[in-house]
């Protein structure tokens, strides 16, 4: 019993995050790093926490708190202001990994999913429709509507 108590305790003593100083240095016109101080320019260097965990936001800056005069200003919806939805990076790489096109996307990141359009149409709005076949025959067609520069929808059209 008391040599399993022991090594439960060698192992927590050995689990515990183990924070170490770590100095930079310039030898002979080249950038050292020591866990010792190596010369007498040593600086100190702050190693930010990468263990995995934690939250989202824990390594970005402040956000300074918006001026109440400002916000009433800027009231206006995002559609009409012209920009486009927000779509986070992993979930942007797992629309293009799939050739997924959804609402909010830029030009750019349809021609990265789908291709060059082979059918374009600017006017009354701006549309690009691409084609789906298989064994040579065409299967489905693909219409992809723009407003301001963002996709606002996708419809999946039968010949």
């Amino acid at each position: 019993m008391l040599r399993a108590i022991a090594l439960m305790f060698t192992l927590y003593a050995l689990a515990a995050p183990a924070q170490a100083q770590v100095f930079r240095c310039e030898k002979d016109g080249n950038t050292v790093f020591s866990d010792q101080p190596c010369g007498e320019d040593a600086e100190s260097i702050e190693l930010r926490d990468n263990r995995i965990g934690g939250s989202f936001n824990q390594n970005l800056p402040a956000q300074e708190a918006p001026d109440p005069g400002e916000q009433a200003e800027e009231s206006e919806p995002e559609e009409e202001a012209g920009t486009c939805r927000f779509i986070n990076s992993t979930d942007l790489r797992r629309y293009l990994v799939r050739e997924q096109v959804v609402r909010g996307m830029t030009r750019e990141h349809v021609r990265r999913a789908f291709g060059n359009p082979p059918e374009t149409y600017t006017s009354p709005r701006e549309v690009w429709i691409y084609q789906t076949r298989y064994y040579g025959a065409l299967y489905e067609l693909t219409y992809v509507y723009f407003r301001d520069g963002c996709v606002e929808r996708v419809e999946y059209r039968k010949p």
